[in-house]
C-alpha cells in the first residue's frame, strides 16, 4: 500500500499542514480511515485528489507506514489519482437506467 505524505507544512487556522496521497484512491481512502480521517474531509476538487493532513497527523501517517514524498512523487500520485478520480465519475454518469420508456 504506497502511501505518501509531503513536508508541505502549509500555515492555516493556527496548524501547518500537509497533503497525504496514494497510488489509488482506494488506498488513500483506506489509509486515510486508518488515520480516523473523515471521508467528508477528501480533497476532490482541489488541484489533485488528496487528503490534508496536521503535521502531527503526518508522523502517525509514517508512524503507520506512510513513505515522506518529494514533490516529485506526489505530483506523480497526484496525475494518477486525478485520471482515476475521472474515470470513476465518467462511469457514474454512465450507467444507464433499468427501464426505458421511450
Amino acid at each position: 500500500m504506497p502511501i505518501y505524505v509531503d513536508n508541505a507544512r502549509i500555515k492555516w487556522r493556527g496548524k501547518e499542514w500537509c497533503h497525504l496521497v496514494a497510488d489509488t484512491l482506494d488506498e488513500l481512502h483506506d489509509f486515510a480511515k486508518l488515520l480516523g480521517l473523515k471521508r467528508s474531509w477528501y480533497q476532490q476538487s482541489a488541484s489533485y485528489p488528496h487528503y490534508d493532513v496536521t503535521v502531527s497527523i503526518r508522523q502517525k501517517a509514517i508512524q503507520l507506514g506512510a513513505n515522506p514524498g518529494c514533490r516529485k512523487k506526489i505530483i506523480q500520485c497526484a496525475k494518477k489519482l486525478k485520471v482515476e478520480q475521472g474515470f470513476a465519475n465518467s462511469r457514474r454518469r454512465e450507467v444507464t437506467p433499468q427501464l426505458k420508456l421511450f
